[in-house]
């Protein structure tokens, strides 16, 4: 897989489009439509298709309120489908969303070459070693509490919500750094959704280049997520209820991230979000 442009350093080349592919029964917007692999691996092509620079996997639904899933579980959800892409596509590139080291040890051996972990090597002592060893690259996310209490009462409280975020990447940076794990194979996530307030999600995406000024590559994720859906309900009812409809709110939020140095954009809407960024490059590079 090759390094992502950081694009702080690097504003003529865009970024990557991460294609989102669920694998599980309870995903927040498309849950249960991609559960088999044949659904999976349609949908993988389809996003190729479209254009994406890498899909992940994920087989554990991270929304608010969601359960953890054991190991086993998860592996039997995401191992076929990995293999199934990299059978059909050998050289593209694969992540698997996970927090867990048995499940990203199994997708590796599957052919994934990226772990995205929204706990930021915290929730398994034994994944920091294993993407050292095996010399993948890794996403550390920001995340308050986990996925069951993380919006619980409202959502937590922040002093300087950007600050915070800033430091505690920082920190994990340098602790995966500490342990073995090249730079160069490090990406960061503010974690919009992930312990946060609407107010909070929306200062990350006014302030992406303060994220992007650390010096690693910066992905964010606001795909279709529930704030969009808190900032247009009172004029678009349909937002409220249905994910799919957040589509005009989630190619706004991509925008403003591109437009800060985002490396690589997270969404469900590949095509769409390939054609925004396409164009907001063309505007850049204008004389």
């Amino acid at each position: 897989m090759p390094d992502l442009p950081n694009r702080s350093v690097d504003s003529n080349r865009r970024p990557w489009i991460m294609g989102i592919l669920n694998v599980t029964p309870d995903s927040f917007s498309d849950g249960g439509r991609f559960a088999s692999t044949g659904d999976a691996l349609a949908r993988a092509e389809e996003m190729i298709d479209e254009g994406a620079d890498i899909i992940d996997v994920g087989p554990e639904s991270t929304r608010p309120g969601a359960a953890d899933v054991p190991a086993d579980e998860q592996i039997a959800r995401a191992v076929p489908v990995i293999r199934a892409i990299r059978e059909r596509y050998p050289r593209f590139p694969l992540s698997i969303d996970v927090r867990l080291a048995a499940v990203a040890e199994a997708a590796l051996d599957a052919g994934a070459d990226m772990v995205n972990d929204t706990a930021a090597l915290r929730d398994d002592d034994r994944l920091v070693s294993l993407i050292a060893r095996r010399g993948c690259h890794v996403v550390l996310m920001h995340r308050r509490g986990t996925p069951a209490t993380m919006q619980a009462g409202g959502g937590p409280q922040y002093d300087d919500v950007v600050g915070e975020i800033t430091q505690f990447l920082l920190e994990r940076a340098r602790f995966a750094e500490s342990h073995g794990i090249d730079r160069s194979r490090i990406v960061l996530d503010p974690g919009i959704g992930f312990g946060k307030r609407t107010e909070h999600n929306l200062a990350i995406l006014r302030n992406t280049d303060r994220f992007t000024s650390l010096g690693y590559p910066v992905l964010i994720g606001a795909s279709r997520k529930r704030f969009i859906a808190s900032l247009l309900s009172a004029s678009e009812p349909p937002e409220a209820a249905d994910p799919t409809a957040r589509l005009c709110g989630s190619l706004a939020c991509a925008a403003v991230a591109a437009l800060g140095g985002a490396s690589m954009l997270r969404v469900h809407d590949v095509r769409e979000t390939i054609a925004l960024v396409r164009l907001l490059l063309a505007i850049h590079q204008s004389d």
